[in-house]
């Protein structure tokens, strides 16, 4: 068996020796925002579907359409909600205007 004697250079990785910062801050940092973007992004295109979906119901089942815009403010709570929690953040905030806001212009939007 030969072995090569040639040492490795410093810029390729060692795959026996592989280097990871284990407590990365920045990496962090970019892992929350990420996930808090998509956590909070895809519920508020829950809200707007289900905005949405309301104003394709027949409009004389207001019931239904009143009950799909209060699922949409819950979604935008719940998007609030969890995009706070990701960054460690109080969840209690003015942020939290946003659900009811998003019910009443849903409401608004079916009742015209």
């Amino acid at each position: 068996m030969s072995t090569n004697t040639t040492p490795r250079r410093r810029h390729l990785m060692d795959p026996a020796n592989p280097v990871r910062p284990v407590n990365d801050r920045a990496l962090t940092n970019v892992q929350r925002w990420v996930m808090s973007t998509l956590v909070v992004f895809t519920a508020a295109h829950l809200a707007v579907g289900m905005v949405v979906a309301a104003l394709e119901i027949d409009p004389s089942a207001t019931a239904a359409r009143a009950g799909l815009n209060v699922i949409a403010g819950a979604f935008m709570a719940i998007a609030v909600v969890a995009g706070r929690a990701i960054h460690r953040r109080p969840v209690l905030t003015w942020w939290l205007l946003a659900a009811p806001l998003t019910a009443a212009v849903g409401m608004w939007l079916t009742s015209r």
